[in-house]
């Protein structure tokens, strides 16, 4: 990787001390290679989407709220036991995801890392659904986030 390449990817800002391991809630950006538009298309999201509900089926974790925004995508996670690992969940979400996207797309797909938040126990899970989910409306893509197709829940129905 070249140096102006590197520059443009985020340092593993994971927390030293923390595990990423057990019943915690995460609030989850993970961005495209070199910030590509990449999520424009319903074909490439259903490819992402279908390894994200795949792998958060197997690893142990709910997805209270997603949004693919063109460059990017956020995510809230519940871990639902607690043996739910994060590090290994986004590993293998993004390496599958990765693989199937490159055979059928022939590009990169993400940047290394990933932003995180883990959740404390006074944060509210819906005021951080309500952030993702208003992500396509604040960037004037739509004017009601009902109306943006790569967006919702595996927990619940909007």
């Amino acid at each position: 990787m070249q140096k102006e390449e590197q520059a443009q990817y985020p340092k593993r800002p994971r927390v030293k001390a923390f595990l990423y391991r057990g019943q915690f809630a995460y609030f989850i950006t993970v961005c495209t290679s070199l910030k590509k538009r990449l999520f424009v298309s319903g074909e490439s999201f259903k490819l992402v989407f279908e390894h994200l509900k795949l792998t958060s089926n197997e690893e142990g974790f709910g997805v209270y709220a997603y949004c693919f925004m063109p460059d990017h995508f956020h995510l809230l996670l519940v871990a639902e036991d607690k043996t739910a690992d994060l590090n290994k969940f986004i590993k293998i979400f993004k390496q599958k995801s990765a693989f199937y996207y490159k055979k059928e797309f022939g590009e990169k797909l993400w940047q290394p890392s990933f932003y995180d938040h883990v959740l404390r126990k006074r944060e509210s899970l819906n005021k951080i659904a309500e952030y993702i989910l208003y992500n396509p409306v604040r960037k004037k893509l739509v004017n009601d986030y009902k109306e943006y197709p790569y967006l919702g829940s595996l927990m619940f129905d909007l």
